[in-house]
């Protein structure tokens, strides 16, 4: 890694009041030749270039402790919560959260098997413990007694809308837990449409964060659900109806 690289990375971090140590730089560089090699035989994502994988996965993936000072995520990551990433995809968030939060209890789920093995790889390759490695689908994975109503936070950037998200996430979450959702500008109406939703679920929103990624027009909105009771068994429906047909 050049110097320029190195203090892009940092800097970056550093204006969402995060300050990484060697260890963690080393990590998310690691992180970024793998996923970009892996990238040249699957599809893991579009954004390959090296500026851009890291604010629009790396530092958007840790845009969570924007939350402060409403919520402090921060706490609760230092104290060992346990979170799982539900459609995790490539890792994000999931993975950029385990290398500058390593005390959390990190599960990572996601439907396609090579995905999964490519997580197991990084992992492996950046000596983080403490990692589960989940392949299922959300419906399913949901009514595993081992996993449901079992985390104190899921979290999820997957592009479904807000209803559905919710229907595959909140049964993962123990009551008074949360669920935080990452998405792009537009929320708004996503927002609206997911209040019946959240009430059959068991969930509310405790707030919304509107920001921009640092030095970008790029808006995003993250979205904080509290858990308050326990989601009916019923829930989520089988495979393929909570998006064909949101509540």
């Amino acid at each position: 890694m050049n110097n320029d690289d190195l203090n892009f990375l940092i800097k970056s971090f550093e204006s969402l009041g995060i300050s990484l140590d060697d260890n963690q730089v080393n990590s998310f560089y690691k992180y970024y030749q793998m996923l970009v090699e892996k990238n040249k035989v699957m599809n893991l994502t579009a954004i390959t270039d090296y500026q851009d994988v890291v604010i629009k996965h790396f530092v958007d993936s840790l845009s969570c402790v924007k939350l402060l000072p409403e919520f402090d995520v921060i706490s609760a990551f230092n104290g060992g919560a346990s979170v799982i990433d539900v459609g995790t995809g490539a890792g994000f968030p999931g993975i950029p959260l385990k290398i500058v939060f390593p005390e959390i209890k990190l599960t990572l789920l996601d439907s396609l098997n090579k995905r999964v093995e490519f997580l197991k790889d990084v992992c492996a390759e950046l000596n983080l413990n403490d990692v589960t490695f989940i392949h299922a689908r959300a419906e399913d994975g949901a009514h595993d007694k081992q996993l449901r109503e079992s985390f104190n936070f899921c979290v999820s950037r997957a592009v479904a809308n807000l209803s559905t998200l919710s229907e595959y996430c909140l049964p993962f979450v123990k009551t008074h837990g949360y669920f935080i959702s990452y998405k792009s500008e537009k929320a708004e109406q996503e927002i609206a449409d997911s209040k019946i939703a959240l009430s059959v679920l068991g969930g509310s929103i405790t707030f919304e964060k509107k920001f921009s990624l640092p030095e970008t027009d790029i808006s995003r909105t993250l979205i904080l659900i509290k858990k308050d009771k326990g989601t009916p068994k019923t829930y989520p429906r089988k495979a393929g109806t909570p998006l064909k047909k949101p509540l």
